[in-house]
């Protein structure tokens, strides 16, 4: 059976089967894409705190949207050569098409990488930095560490990492069920190189078997004894008797609880399930013989303890207990852990100044008594430089636009142009790169400008002196993330509709990729079939090209 309107247009629409279905699709995909936009501005326009403009680096999206342009040309140039029965054509540029499509997920997937490994931080008084963590392995002693005599001579010269949480580990809580192994191997590593064993604190003692009657004894097994050490085997040996009672338990109590909705259902003749429900209880009285005991956890101590090192996401911390993922509990002092970055690239007081204006504070003031500006000369010298190069660029807006008009016609002391919030309170990377030029004269020798568009600025080429580290403690810090969903509302739009809308390039590209290497046989059978499918494919195509017309100024330019 042949399906009708697969080549013939219908005479009612004049359009073929594909074309039609393609519309109604693209209708569904403007309101998903609507909304997304939509949802943007309003986000934008509500946000209570400084919304990131032009914070994304303009080059790479320009490219893509000009690569984007391109592909949309050159598949309509597929299409008609389709029309005009010339394979070859097709085949050169339906291959430039698909390219196209790789190389824009290529230069996506690169602004993607650089984000992902950018670090921001927003500070208690809602300072922020940017730049790059040191996450170097090295021997012996840290010297970010308060006392790095003491912890190269506990470490041994074991290996250690910076920007780890530290904490000084007394007791260590384990959820049976739920400890991650490669955690536990990497606590025995560390008190292994500083001579501490951990042992469990109490005897762990079960009923493992059920008792034949309420009125039986049930004397309890002893699964561990007191002064046992910390092991892998240990915690998954108590992990199986967790299991086996949990199994058994959850049997007992779904029988008690389906004879007890028996008699529920037989007490009240005609009421629903929900009427029924407030009335059923477990008698956890009458069960009780038959349950085993659940051991949910295990404790170990060490007399000392070891100083054991966590990642930050791995870890909540606290000043004198704090948990990992896997709910481990770690009783302990939390020592100095100070976020270290290698590079600074960036210092956003906007957040900040917002903050102060709402309490009536002046920015000055607020800026002036942040903890970056008391506790870094560096911040503090940058600052100063920043603060004379806005005097200049402020007085170059008066000379070219002038100020305002007072009511006699004479010129009053209010510019008609002045510095953005972002120009004021912002200084970034290349704000950086030109205060070394002018005042530590950096050299810049082999610097690519056009690299650093896409991967952002040579630290190594620029030196310390423009990009200096700087060690912020913990107890400073509000909020850290890379630029990410989890950095702030922008970035989560951000990778929502770029993400979304680099899927549908894939899809297109796959498709079109099909008809190039595929084809063949369907334009050998019926030119027009492939000719329409083609077309069907190029119109989603232009939709994509055409989101990304809509997101490179909102996303990139506003």
């Amino acid at each position: 059976m042949e399906i009708p309107y697969i080549v013939t247009p219908r005479k009612d629409t004049g359009l073929i089967n594909s074309k039609i279905a393609i519309w109604l699709f693209l209708a569904s995909e403007v309101m998903l894409f609507g909304g997304f936009f939509s949802a943007y501005v309003y986000l934008r326009m509500g946000a209570d705190y400084p919304w990131p403009e032009r914070t994304l680096p303009v080059l790479p999206g320009l490219i893509n949207t000009f690569v984007l342009i391109g592909s949309s040309v050159t598949v309509v140039f597929a299409w008609v050569a389709l029309k005009m029965r010339e394979w070859r054509k097709f085949q050169i540029y339906m291959g430039i098409t698909v390219a196209c499509a790789a190389l824009f997920m290529v230069l996506k997937g690169v602004e993607y990488n650089v984000k992902l490994h950018h670090q921001a931080v927003r500070l208690d008084d809602y300072s922020v930095i940017e730049g790059h963590l040191g996450y170097e392995l090295k021997e012996g002693a840290d010297k970010h560490h308060p006392n790095p005599d003491d912890y190269e001579k506990n470490h041994n010269g074991h290996k250690i990492e910076e920007n780890m949480i530290r904490v000084k580990s007394e007791k260590l809580t384990f959820s049976v069920n739920r400890f991650y192994k490669s955690w536990v191997e990497e606590i025995l590593s560390e008190a292994k190189h500083q001579n501490v064993t951990y042992i469990l604190e109490e005897d762990v003692e079960a009923f493992t078997k059920p008792a034949s009657s309420k009125s039986e004894k049930r004397q309890p097994k002893i699964l561990a004894k007191k002064g046992t050490e910390l092991s892998v085997e240990l915690l998954q040996s108590l992990k199986k008797e967790y299991l086996k009672a949990r199994a058994h338990n959850g049997v007992i109590r779904t029988e008690a609880l389906r004879s007890e909705w028996v008699i529920a259902k037989k007490e009240n003749p005609g009421k629903r399930g929900w009427e029924v429900a407030t009335g059923v209880n477990i008698d956890m009285d009458a069960i009780g013989h038959e349950l085993l005991t659940e051991v949910a956890s295990a404790t170990f101590v060490a007399e000392g303890g070891a100083e054991l090192l966590f990642k930050p996401r791995n870890i909540q911390e606290g000043e004198t207990s704090s948990r990992l993922r896997d709910d481990t509990v770690i009783t302990g002092k939390l020592e100095e852990s100070p976020m270290v970055f290698h590079n600074v690239d960036a210092i956003d007081f906007q957040w900040l100044v917002m903050k102060a204006e709402e309490k009536g504070i002046s920015p000055e003031s607020a800026i002036e008594n942040s903890w970056l500006m008391k506790s870094n000369k560096f911040v503090r010298d940058a600052w100063a430089w920043h603060l004379k190069r806005n005097e200049s660029r402020q007085k170059e807006l008066n000379d070219r636009y002038g100020f305002e008009e007072g009511k006699n016609g004479k010129e009053t002391d209010i510019p008609k142009r002045v510095l953005t919030h972002k120009e004021l309170y912002r200084m970034g990377w290349k704000d950086f790169a030109k205060m070394g030029e002018e005042t530590k004269n950096v050299s810049v020798g082999g610097v690519d400008a056009f690299k650093e568009e896409f991967l952002g600025p040579n630290y190594k080429a620029r030196g310390e002196e423009t990009f200096p580290h700087l060690s912020i403690p913990r107890e400073e810090i509000r909020h850290a993330a890379k630029f990410s969903p989890a950095w702030n509302t922008y970035y989560a739009i951000y990778f929502t509709i770029t993400g979304l809308h680099g899927l549908h390039v894939i899809g297109g590209a796959l498709v079109l990729a099909y008809y190039l290497l595929f084809g063949r046989k369907m334009y050998l059978e019926n030119p027009e079939w492939l000719t329409n499918r083609v077309e069907v494919g190029g119109l989603f195509w232009h939709f994509v090209d055409l989101i990304w017309i809509f997101a490179f100024p909102i996303l990139y330019l506003m």
